[in-house]
């Protein structure tokens, strides 16, 4: 299948091409998914990368599955895929949008046999995560996303939906519910959680503390440590699409396809903060 990307989501068949989109998404995360935990039960060894961070054959095979889809269904759209990085592979020219993919979101939960690893898949519009999928395999919990619309999938043992119903970030509850890093706490985030006062802490690795937010289960996630855009693009577009906000420490909107930076290296963000609708 080949498409072609609107220019804008704001008419009736924008709305149908995101969906079809999202219908590849929700495929290939599957198949990458199934990939994931073939490696996972079978064992695998794990490499280090240039910055330390762990590899497997899961993070390459699964990047191998989503790329290999994303490239024959929309030939036009340039990827921008964590193993491809960090191997020098990237896009001359993002253009006004691109796919952020991250094939093992949490590969250090997924060599310490834990089950919050997520396969994460992304389309970024002027800046902006607007369609994403992110599945973890291990728990067949499915988040995806486009303008208007989040849903949480439910997935059997065959990587077939089951079943879905829609989510929606709340207003922020009492106390609020706080989710956190497991991997990558810091004094930061400690003293952020102890400034809102009495709070419920939530601790999942990966993508999905964007998921717990988008889905009511969680009112907000402080990141104050490093991240790259392909960790998070897939999450923030599913909690935006539930009507919640990632924002920068200055207020701004996150904002995605980040080049020469001056500060950091490509793609990689700032501290941000996490929230559902009304959440301060």
């Amino acid at each position: 299948m080949s498409a072609t990307l609107p220019k804008t989501n704001t008419t009736t068949a924008a709305v149908s091409d995101d969906e079809a989109m999202l219908g590849v998404f929700e495929r290939l995360a599957l198949d990458a998914g199934r990939e994931v935990m073939r490696v996972f039960h079978a064992g695998c060894a794990v490499d280090s990368k240039s910055d330390s961070s762990p590899v497997t054959e899961a993070d390459r095979e699964s990047e191998r599955i989503i790329l290999a889809g994303l490239r024959a269904a929309f030939p036009d759209i340039p990827c921008v895929a964590e193993e491809e990085a960090s191997s020098g592979i990237l896009p001359s020219d993002l253009g006004d949008a691109f796919f952020l993919v991250d094939p093992l979101d949490g590969t250090k939960e997924f060599v310490n046999r834990r089950t919050d690893f997520t396969v994460n898949i992304a389309l970024v519009r002027a800046g902006v995560p607007e369609v994403g999928v992110v599945f973890a395999p291990c728990t067949g919990r499915f988040f995806s996303g486009r303008p208007g619309k989040a849903e949480l999938l439910q997935v059997d043992g065959e990587y077939h939906v089951i079943s879905r119903r829609p989510i929606a970030a709340r207003a922020g509850g009492s106390p609020l519910a706080v989710v956190a890093s497991r991997s990558h706490n810091t004094p930061e985030t400690e003293a952020f959680i102890r400034d809102l006062g009495a709070a419920e802490i939530v601790s999942v690795g990966s993508s999905l503390k964007f998921c717990l937010v988008a889905a009511a289960e969680a009112d907000v996630y402080p990141r104050f440590g490093r991240t790259m855009e392909w960790d998070t693009a897939a999450g923030d577009a599913v909690l935006r699409a539930a009507g919640g906000m990632t924002r920068t420490l200055d207020g701004q909107p996150l904002a995605y396809g980040k080049r020469n930076q001056a500060s950091d290296t490509d793609f990689a963000n700032p501290h941000f903060i996490a929230r559902g609708k009304g959440a301060a």
